[in-house]
């Protein structure tokens, strides 16, 4: 392929009428039934589009429901313990947005009254609302208009404009919110934004794109040019790097200790079996002593290998080993852990984890219950 010039980023009249007409035409036949499009309750928007950051449609409408069962108005969530808000979460993974969104339901409370904000620049400033969150938020509950481009659309937008340069790239990105902003038709940006992004899941797929199927398909350059599937350009991520990581089911009598990790980074807030990372030249026993010891202060005898699973994050990837011990001496403190409990396997249900600690979790109670 040829590039073409940044005047393929400046649709003709044409285009842009039959670009939005042709679209929202099929959207209103075709798109996708979603609760959170059955509201304009700019708090259940707020949920819904924090949600949906980073995570598939299908598994946020299994925690969704669920969330605002639980915390049915942004008064429920600002003034919930955050312990309550990550078990609500646990399983949907990217901790960070519960965290944030706990944390920015406290804000609004504070200083807007419990009502969500309209103005894009406000939403911005929330903890954990990007660009997108906040454009969409302010589209679809207060009628704004604002481009939204999630991969999706993303998709969508290179493949019918022939662009062919990276549009994770700052400036290549910004280019293509220029575009979208041109498309947007009045007064339905809201819609604009979800149909685009409902054709990139539906029909403009990653691989297989259902070119016949699409409302779009005499527009594209994309697919005149015989390869819409090439697009877009993404330049490959760098292997991630694989660790061992040990955990230790420390026994004290009938108890064993779980540990509170910061509220900062990875994870932040949850609870877990205690270790960490193995170093060059450790053994996986050593390692788990050590890292017990820099947590907690204490120190523990290993007994025995329990299970062995293996787990992967957007960035890195491990292998995660449990071991039995048995608490020895030493006064547990919080060194390198925000708090810690002993308790029994029937209370782990009460406990916010991370998957890999769930699946544990869930070993030990298997086996507790032969």
């Amino acid at each position: 392929m040829v590039k073409q010039e940044d005047t393929a980023l400046r649709p003709a009249p044409y285009v842009v009428n039959q670009f939005g007409r042709r679209l929202l035409t099929w959207y209103s036949e075709h798109g996708r039934d979603l609760p959170w499009r059955r509201t304009q309750d700019p708090y259940h928007i707020l949920v819904s589009e924090v949600m949906l950051q980073q995570t598939q449609v299908e598994r946020v409408l299994r925690y969704y429901p669920r969330f605002l069962k639980t915390f049915p108005d942004l008064r429920a969530l600002a003034q919930a313990p955050l312990d309550r808000v990550l078990k609500m979460w646990e399983g949907m993974g990217y901790y960070a947005r519960a965290r944030n969104l706990h944390r920015a339901a406290q804000i609004i409370l504070r200083d807007h009254g419990a009502k969500v904000p309209s103005e894009l620049e406000v939403l911005r400033g929330l903890p954990g609302v990007g660009y997108n969150t906040a454009a969409a938020l302010a589209c679809i509950a207060y009628g704004s208009s604002w481009p939204v481009l999630d991969g999706n659309a993303v998709r969508v937008l290179c493949r019918v404009f022939l662009f062919q340069d990276d549009p994770r790239a700052p400036a290549r990105f910004k280019r293509l919110q220029h575009l979208a902003k041109s498309l947007l038709p009045d007064g339905r940006a809201g819609s604009f934004n979800q149909a685009l992004m409902d054709l990139g899941a539906l029909i403009c797929r990653p691989k297989n794109p259902r070119c016949a199927q699409c409302p779009l398909c005499s527009l594209c350059a994309g697919y005149a040019s015989g390869a819409p599937a090439s697009l877009p350009c993404l330049t490959p991520h760098p292997p991630r790097p694989h660790h061992h990581i040990t955990a230790g089911i420390i026994w004290k009598g009938e108890r064993f200790l779980l540990a509170r990790r910061r509220a900062a980074g990875l994870l932040g807030g949850l609870w877990e079996f205690p270790g960490g990372k193995q170093e060059e030249g450790e053994t996986l026993e050593q390692c788990l002593r050590r890292e017990i010891r820099e947590e907690l202060g204490i120190r523990v005898r290993v007994d025995g290998h329990f299970m062995s699973l293996k787990h992967a994050y957007s960035h890195f990837q491990f292998t995660l080993h449990a071991f039995h011990c048995t608490y020895l001496h030493g006064r547990p403190r919080t060194l390198g852990c925000a708090a810690y409990r002993w308790i029994q396997i029937p209370e782990l249900r009460n406990y916010a984890l991370a998957r890999a600690d769930r699946k544990l979790a869930a070993a030990l109670e298997i086996k507790a219950r032969r």
